[in-house]
């Protein structure tokens, strides 16, 4: 029972490393600890050697009428 114990400790251990890098590259910091308690050095690996992943774009707000623009022909004016 007591050979358990060390490996135990180093597994969960690693698991908060892995924590750790996950949150270091934008990623959900609960679910790499979950997923390291389960594929260990291999979820490691794959966090080291994976790049981060690209933040989705903004979407861009819809174009506001300009008031200093010149408005066309028959389009009433706002004073």
């Amino acid at each position: 029972m007591d050979e358990y114990v060390p490996q135990g400790l180093f597994w969960i251990s690693l698991a908060l490393v892995n924590a750790g890098l996950a949150e270091q590259k934008n990623r959900s910091r609960f679910s790499w600890f979950l997923l390291s308690l389960v594929l260990g050095p291999f979820a490691t690996f794959y966090i080291v050697a994976a790049a981060a992943p690209t933040p989705a774009a903004e979407p861009t707000p819809a174009a506001a009428p300009n008031p200093a623009a010149p408005q066309p022909a028959g389009t009433p004016s706002v004073d």
